[in-house]
C-alpha cells in the first residue's frame, strides 16, 4: 500500500507527509473533499497543523486522492485501529513489551506469542508497525501483570529478536 501512495506523490513531498499522517491515524476520505476519523470529520486546519503544512496542501492532497483511481479505493476505506493501551498500561496493571526484530522475517508474532502462552501470560493488545511506514518497525505487546525474568530471558534468547524493552 505504501509504495502505491509514495508513487502517487513522488514529486509532492508535503502532500506525501499529509497522506502518511492520514494512514497513521486511519483517516479516510469521504465524498465532497471531507476527511474523517471514524465518523468524526477532521478539519483541514487541524490536519495541516499536525503535519506542518499549509491547509491548502491538505485540501490539494484530499482532492488528488479523490481523483485517483488507485488512491481513492484505499483512502475511502481506511479506519482507525482503535485506542492504544500503551500510554495507560501501568494504570491498568499491565506491562508493555517492545520487541525489535527483522520485520521481513516470518513467524515473529507466532514465535513470541507462543513463548508468552507457554508461560501463561495474557496478551491484552498487540500493535505491529508496518515496515514500509516505519523504518525501525517494532512489535508492541501489552500484557497483564509483570513479566517474570524467565519469560524475558526466553524472549531475548530467540534468534529473531534484536531487542526487547519492557515498560511497567
Amino acid at each position: 500500500m505504501w509504495a502505491q501512495v509514495r508513487n502517487q506523490f513522488v514529486r509532492q513531498k508535503a502532500r506525501l507527509v499529509v497522506a502518511r499522517k492520514m494512514i497513521e491515524c486511519g483517516m479516510r476520505v469521504g465524498e465532497g473533499h471531507k476527511v474523517f476519523v471514524g465518523d468524526v470529520e477532521v478539519d483541514y486546519t487541524a490536519l495541516a497543523r499536525a503535519t506542518g503544512v499549509d491547509r491548502r496542501v491538505v485540501k490539494q492532497t484530499v482532492e488528488q486522492i479523490e481523483k485517483s483511481e488507485r488512491l481513492y479505493p484505499l483512502f475511502s476505506r481506511l479506519s482507525p485501529f482503535g485506542a492504544s493501551l500503551v500510554g495507560v498500561a501501568s494504570e491498568l496493571g499491565y506491562s508493555v513489551i517492545v520487541i525489535g526484530a527483522d520485520p521481513k522475517a516470518t513467524g515473529i508474532i507466532a514465535t513470541i506469542t507462543k513463548v508468552l502462552a507457554d508461560h501463561h501470560v495474557v496478551i491484552r493488545q498487540a500493535l505491529a508497525e508496518d515496515q514500509d511506514m516505519v523504518p525501525d518497525a517494532r512489535l508492541t505487546l501489552i500484557v497483564e501483570g509483570e513479566l517474570a525474568g524467565e519469560v524475558i530471558g526466553k524472549l531475548e534468547s530467540l534468534d529473531l529478536v534484536n531487542s526487547i524493552t519492557v515498560k511497567k
